[in-house]
Order: C-alpha cells, then sequence, then structure tokens
C-alpha cells in the first residue's frame, strides 16, 4: 500500500470532518464522511446510528481481537473563537479547527493504521475499527450502545490526544446524590432530626476517609462534596438534605464497591446516578505497552475521562495532540504531531501484528 497517498486520504478526511459540525447527538455527517473514506478502499462497513464499525478482510475468531477506537463528536466551540471553528487552517505548522485535536487527529490516526493493515494475512490479532459518537456527552448512542454488535475483544486502543505517549490507567467517575433524612420542625423547638447536621456527619465521614489502595499511576480514589441544598424558610428545620459526591475512582476499586462502603457508613440515602463510567488499566507488560516502549513511548494515568470507561477489556489511551487543548478556542493540532501519530501507531502495530 502507498503510505504517502493513505496519509493524504487521512488528512483530508480530518479537513472534512473539521468543516462538518459534529456536536455530540448530532454526527451524521461526520460518520458518513469516515464511511466513504473506508469504502475508498472497498472496505465493508455497518453503520449503527452515527458509529460505523468494520473488521479486517482475514477475520478469524480463532484469534484475539483489538478494538480501535476514536470519537468524531465535538462539543459546541466557545466565545473565545477568533478563528472560524468550521474552517480548517494551517498557520506556522498547525491545523487550526473544533475537534481538530480532540478527537480528529487520533481518529485518522487509528483509521490510517486499520486500512493499511486491514488487507494483510496472517495477522496475529483481528482488528474492529469503531468511529463512534457521542463521547462529549456520555450519551446512549456511543460506543455503549454498540457493544452487543462486536465480537469478544481481547485489548483496545482508545484515540484520544495524549502527545503520543501511553495512558495505561484512567481513573473511572462516580457521581452520587446523597439525601440525608430529618424530621421537620420550627426552629424554635426542640428538633434533633435536623438534616442539616445528619449531612455534616456524613460530609465529614466524606471529607476523612481514604481508601487505603493507591495506584502507582492514578494515586488514590478522590471523594469531593460538590454540591448541596436544604431548607426554604429560616425557621423551619430541613426534613431533608440533599448533596452531591463526585468519586474518582482508581483501577483498585469498581464503582460498586466504593459505592457499598459509603452506602454502609453514611446515614444518607444514595443513589448512583450511574455505575457505568469505570476506571481502567493495562498492565506494564502486555504486549502493545511494550511495542510502544520499545518505539520510545512513555506510560502515565490519566485524570480525563473517555470512552475507555465503559469497556470491561483492557484498555490504553494513545494518540497525537493535547488534551489541554481540548475544548478550548482556536483549537489546533500540529501537522508534526499529526505524521508522528499516523506513523508510530503504524509502527507499534507492525510490532505485534506482524512480528
Amino acid at each position: 500500500m502507498n503510505v504517502d497517498k493513505l496519509k493524504y486520504t487521512v488528512l483530508e478526511l480530518l479537513y472534512q470532518m473539521i468543516s462538518t459540525p459534529s456536536f455530540s447527538g448530532n454526527e451524521e455527517k461526520t460518520a458518513q464522511l469516515i464511511g466513504n473514506t473506508l469504502k475508498l478502499y472497498n472496505i465493508p462497513i455497518k453503520r449503527f446510528k452515527n458509529n460505523i464499525i468494520s473488521v479486517n478482510k482475514y477475520f478469524n475468531e480463532s484469534k484475539p481481537t483489538i478494538l480501535l477506537n476514536s470519537h468524531h463528536d465535538t462539543v459546541k466551540p466557545n466565545k473565545g473563537y477568533t478563528r472560524d471553528p468550521f474552517k480548517p487552517e494551517i498557520s506556522d505548522g498547525k491545523l487550526y479547527g473544533l475537534g481538530s485535536n480532540d478527537a480528529g487527529g487520533p481518529l485518522v490516526s487509528l483509521l490510517s493504521s486499520f486500512i493499511f493493515f486491514y488487507n494483510k494475512k496472517n495477522l496475529n490479532y483481528n482488528l474492529l475499527f469503531a468511529a463512534t459518537a457521542e463521547e462529549e456527552s456520555s450519551g446512549p448512542n456511543g460506543l455503549n450502545s454498540i457493544l452487543q454488535e462486536f465480537p469478544p475483544i481481547d485489548f483496545a486502543v482508545v484515540g484520544e490526544p495524549t502527545g503520543m505517549q501511553m495512558a495505561i490507567a484512567e481513573k473511572g467517575l462516580l457521581v452520587i446524590d446523597a439525601y440525608a433524612p430529618g424530621k421537620a420542625g420550627h426552629a424554635a423547638h426542640e428538633n434533633t432530626e435536623n438534616a442539616i447536621y445528619t449531612a455534616i456527619e456524613d460530609i465529614e465521614y466524606i471529607k476523612n476517609y481514604h481508601f487505603n489502595k493507591v495506584s502507582d499511576f492514578l494515586g488514590p480514589v478522590k471523594m469531593t462534596v460538590t454540591q448541596i441544598n436544604a431548607g426554604e424558610q429560616h425557621n423551619v428545620v430541613p426534613a431533608s438534605c440533599h448533596f452531591v459526591i463526585d468519586i474518582r475512582v482508581n483501577e483498585n476499586y469498581t464503582n460498586h464497591e466504593i459505592f457499598d462502603h459509603l452506602n454502609q457508613n453514611t446515614k444518607s440515602q444514595l443513589k448512583a446516578r450511574s455505575f457505568n463510567l469505570k476506571p481502567s488499566f493495562i498492565s506494564e507488560s502486555h504486549p502493545f505497552v511494550m511495542a510502544g516502549k520499545k518505539w520510545g513511548r512513555k506510560t502515565y494515568g490519566s485524570p480525563t475521562l473517555s470512552d475507555q470507561s465503559v469497556l470491561s477489556c483492557p484498555s490504553l489511551k494513545i494518540g497525537p495532540g493535547d488534551s489541554k487543548r481540548s475544548h478550548n478556542a482556536d483549537e489546533y493540532i500540529g501537522l508534526d504531531e499529526l505524521e508522528e501519530g499516523i506513523n508510530l501507531l503504524r509502527n507499534i502495530f507492525n510490532e505485534i501484528l506482524i512480528k
């Protein structure tokens, strides 16, 4: 395969994606663009709403499968933009445009590898490519909605801007609504069931408790009370106090384990908004990680959430660009970063697919 022509093709796709609004939940047109690019190489696709999936030509059920996943939805541009967010422009070696960095660059880099290896026989792994929707909004019609369409996955490579380093661990997110009970009464009278006081006791516990399993990459579990609300009048003791707990979970615990511990040690009624945003981890001795290290890649733990959180298999995050640029005004990705991402991913996959 002509790698220069392939590189041109995926970069042209990136320009087209920047030019096409794809706010989370409204990615119809970018899904079509990605599908059309695969069809240029006579690669069959399946489309589920705004999600595009494809497998390599010589898919073999007896072999393990690698998921190559990235998202093609974006947030809405903020008011700080000084450039047209939907006009791809190159200036000083940078490609500007909404979604260029998060996650257009990582997506086309993974797509390039998938296309490159698509026709090759006797690969050590199957390849499953998935360009997915609604990542930015954690919506119901994204990666989580098509997992049942996948064959068993051995591990996943998720395309996000990591500076082409390997994020081998990612914190999960558990948000809990807590309702401290009380008994309504006049503030002038004796009342020993003040919901605010009950909430204070529970919040104090949350503030001072530390889960003892600390991750080498992600550090400790972090619990933070971020919202509180109770009472309507100055002279009425409230019957309930609602507060919200934001919990960042390392790979040593499941979200259910964290919830169960708090449920047993607080007086408030707890309700998790979702258990689905799980922490993720892949071993440093995993073949893909070892191949990445061979090509000079470093490992680290990521504090930001991605579609890894809905996967049950080992996974890592890698891609060109910088996560600090994500959602910023005048988003961009370096042309040199794109070049490095496309070439390095192909080289790393070559280590484990063929050698």
